[in-house]
């Protein structure tokens, strides 16, 4: 009888794309044959991974972790075949494990990330084990990682995974992160990004070229009023106001309170907490979409 070595396991995993365990136990079955093995994975439906690699994926979740101390968090899109299996709550569970390995890890891109360690393997060892398990295609999109020294993150999954929203704030006192008053604020706020789909934090985030775009925009239609010059630059500049109020967080109404808008609702906490509480960005992943 064959030895059957780690070397071994470890060539016959990158044959099938097998679990290790599964690609030691068809070796020793096998007697160290790696042809042998790898019917024996075949018979038993577990060298199929390869074979799924075409099929779409256009289902999964969004991922969400914040670590304890609420520094660092992290949201990541894994996509897989079915809703039945984008709901299932071992793959939602596996989508936030991959959050928590995103915001230790702080990976460059998707690549270093599939070679992070994670378990007693790597992200992609770790992926492959899921294909197995549910018997489809699945893939890592891509993932969004935030940290901060001075503030607070929070996080918000929408609609059973598909809108992850990741919203980092800024203020001085530490005891602040831990007010029953900021975690509202904080929940209401990511609630507030996944809702309405806000383009910026602030009005000084707004890309100039957007600011010029709708600016060129409301200036047509000004112009086609008839109306003197003058009249006309007033007219554009207020549409570009309420362009600011509609897509800059900070500027939208609160939707629980309209009387409010987000600044003044930062504002209101702050006062409250003897703190300046400041919405300094966010990061909002719609399943699917990569141009969110």
């Amino acid at each position: 009888m064959a030895t059957v070595t780690a070397a071994l396991v470890k060539q016959l995993r990158e044959m099938t794309d097998s679990p290790m365990m599964e690609c030691k136990k068809a070796l020793v079955e096998a007697e160290g044959d790696l042809e042998k093995a790898v019917d024996v994975l075949r018979t038993r439906g577990l060298a199929a991974a390869a074979k799924k690699a075409g099929r779409e994926t256009n289902e999964g979740t969004i991922g969400a972790f914040i670590s304890e101390d609420k520094k660092t968090g992290a949201l990541v899109e894994v996509n897989c075949e079915t809703d039945f299996v984008g709901t299932n709550a071992k793959f939602t569970g596996f989508a936030r494990d991959l959050a928590e390995v995103v915001a230790t890890e702080n990976p460059a891109d998707v690549e270093a990330f599939l070679a992070c360690p994670m378990a007693q393997d790597t992200v992609d060892g770790e992926l492959k084990e899921r294909i197995h398990t549910f018997g489809e295609n699945m893939k890592i999109a891509r993932f969004s990682r935030r940290a901060v020294e001075n503030g607070a993150l929070d996080s918000y999954v929408h609609l059973g995974g598909k809108i992850g929203v990741l919203v980092e704030f800024a203020f001085e006192k530490p005891e602040t992160a831990e007010a029953e008053s900021f975690r509202a604020f904080a929940h209401d706020v990511a609630m507030q990004v996944a809702a309405t789909a806000p383009i910026c934090a602030r009005r000084e985030d707004v890309p100039a070229e957007t600011i010029d775009h709708e600016l060129a925009i409301y200036k047509q239609q000004a112009a086609e009023s008839g109306k003197p010059e003058n009249i006309q630059e007033k007219m554009a500049q207020g549409r570009l106001e309420k362009f600011f109020k509609s897509f800059v967080l900070t500027e939208q109404e609160f939707i629980k309170d309209s009387s409010l808008t987000i600044s003044k609702y930062a504002a209101q906490v702050s006062k409250e907490l003897g703190d300046t509480i400041t919405v300094v960005g966010f990061d909002r992943v719609v399943l699917g979409d990569d141009a969110e």
